[in-house]
């Protein structure tokens, strides 16, 4: 098991890396700060495989379980209403601790039920995706979806405790795991060349989930983002370059409302759009580029590009917490291990590579 750990103002946590760790859980929390009770916060789906599991963990130890959907389109306050009510009804005070255990969309709602129930209450972030574990449960960015854009509400609040068992990952199906490698890629290129040429090596041996190399990628891949959220905890500088591709993914999301793409495959095309971005601007060799295309498309198929006008893509980028003073800011690879942030570029160009996006249709 390895500890990582990452500073916030809210004071130092830590990250639990290793397999069987999960077993773990429940003393780890008995060692927190003290709580009235405990609530196991998940999804139907994610219980249906790890419920049992779970619940032998911590038995005793929990007062109740809520569940709700864990779709991203079900990502919004509506949900957090609903389980904010149900902690009420539970009995939960402003001592209670939440355990949040599944991927992206439960540690999104649950961190921000975590923070606004009773002004703020504990959080453990049990990550059962390979996209929450190297990247959603670490740093605190909690929230939720709007009809006009994704995550547009929300807070920043840490966890106190962020438990990364790659042995949960066992019934992830196999569109969800290669979901959570275009996040790896994504670390990458924004400041990790080993990693990115490692991935280059053992893609093959990871897509098949080989202990060594899956324990290996988690990591890496950890270790960096808590390097730069306890530089950067709110995103004022450093913090930026963990959005390389994001301004396209929530675009894509928001058009196709949240139905058609895991978070990782937005993610994947949003890093094949900025790439070609950069490489239209001058910015990107056409040999980095041709890598990075190559090393996202051994992923696997990816679903469609969107039949959507770069017009509307583009007018769903302005409504992204990314945009500043109505000017679209992008994060693009000067190089593999390096990317530059706050970028504008001219229109046109910009709609002539998502134009060139559309044409590729499915990546493959």
């Amino acid at each position: 098991m390895k500890k990582i750990k990452v500073r916030s103002t809210s004071g130092t946590y830590e990250i639990w890396c290793g397999r069987g760790v999960a077993a773990k859980s429940a003393r780890a929390v008995g060692r927190l700060a003290e709580q009235s009770a405990l609530f196991l916060i998940s999804s139907p789906r994610v219980w249906k495989h790890l419920g049992a599991r779970i619940e032998r963990i911590f038995k005793g130890v929990h007062r109740a379980t809520i569940l709700f959907d864990d779709r991203e389109a079900a990502k919004n306050l509506s949900t957090v209403e609903r389980t904010s009510r149900q902690l009420v009804r539970s009995g939960a005070d402003r001592r209670a601790l939440l355990v949040a255990v599944g991927g992206g969309v439960v540690g999104d709602v649950a961190g921000f039920v975590a923070a606004s129930y009773a002004r703020g209450i504990g959080l453990v972030h049990i990550p059962t995706t390979l996209v929450a574990q190297v990247d959603s449960a670490v740093g605190g960015k909690t929230g939720v979806n709007l009809p006009e854009g994704k995550n547009l509400v929300g807070a920043f609040y840490p966890a106190k405790l962020v438990i990364a068992d790659p042995e949960l990952l066992r019934t992830l199906p196999p569109r969800e795991f290669r979901s959570g490698i275009y996040e790896i890629i994504k670390y990458g290129v924004i400041g990790d060349a080993k990693l990115f040429q490692f991935l280059e090596l053992k893609m093959d041996t990871l897509l098949r989930r080989d202990p060594a190399a899956l324990d290996f990628v988690i990591e890496r891949s950890v270790s960096q983002k808590a390097r730069v959220v306890s530089l950067d905890e709110r995103e004022f500088g450093l913090r930026e370059i963990l959005n390389f591709g994001h301004t396209f993914a929530h675009a894509l999301e928001s058009v196709t409302r949240y139905r058609k793409y895991l978070h990782g495959e937005a993610v994947g095309w949003g890093m094949i759009a900025a790439t070609r971005l950069a490489v239209a601007i001058g910015l990107l060799s056409a040999k980095d580029s041709g890598r990075i295309l190559y090393l996202i498309a051994r992923v696997g198929p990816l679903s469609r590009w969107p039949s959507t006008s770069p017009a509307r893509l583009i007018a769903a980028m302005q409504a992204d917490k990314k945009t500043r003073a109505g000017r679209l800011r992008f994060v693009l690879p000067e190089r593999i291990g390096k990317v530059c942030c706050g970028m504008e570029v001219d229109p046109q160009m910009l709609a002539q590579v998502l134009r060139e996006c559309a044409s590729s249709g499915s990546l493959k």
